[in-house]
């Protein structure tokens, strides 16, 4: 991440309400023991109003930064080694997959309520930013956005059922 994206990130994440105190040399400092640290999966700062900023290490590229509940990633750094069983043992995708991975541990749920149609099944089109799960954890829901566009052709989550950091969710053909 360039100076400019930090100081832009900085900058957005002093307007977030309830975000008051957190200075770009925190944000910096942050990314950076996420860098130093592979052991290190996640870091949550809470503020005011049940506000927060979670610095995740991603598998497309390094830690993201995510102010909940909104979604926004910003790759600073290199990615975690596949830490999940699940993830070892499954078998790798078609090339021209790609796939969304959950930023973080929870329980993976595939629509907005018991009962309710799935956000995405297997042959809907999705865009970027589109939610395709939610994640709980710490009894908070958190929306899980495409970073790709395209046709979902697995679903690899059982609605649910728990899922760790970095665990295959979803592979989406792009050019479907």
């Amino acid at each position: 991440m360039t100076p400019q994206e930090m100081r832009q990130l900085a900058e957005l994440l002093q307007n977030t309400p309830g975000i008051k105190s957190i200075e770009l040399a925190d944000v910096q400092d942050l990314a950076q023991l996420l860098r130093d640290s592979p052991e290190i999966g996640s870091i949550e700062v809470k503020g005011l109003f049940g506000t927060k900023v979670v610095i995740t290490r991603t598998g497309t590229g390094g830690p993201a930064f995510a102010p909940a509940p909104m979604a926004m990633h910003f790759p600073v750094g290199p990615a975690a080694a596949g830490s999940s069983e699940a993830e070892r043992e499954a078998p790798r995708p078609a090339p021209a997959l790609k796939e969304i991975k959950s930023p973080m541990v929870g329980t993976f749920y595939g629509s907005p309520e018991p009962g309710a149609e799935p956000y995405v099944k297997v042959g809907t089109r999705v865009t970027s930013g589109q939610t395709v799960c939610i994640i709980e954890a710490m009894k908070i829901m958190n929306e899980i956005e495409a970073e790709i566009a395209g046709v979902v052709r697995e679903i690899l989550a059982d609605d649910t059922a728990p899922v760790e950091f970095g665990q295959v969710l979803f592979r989406v053909d792009p050019h479907g």
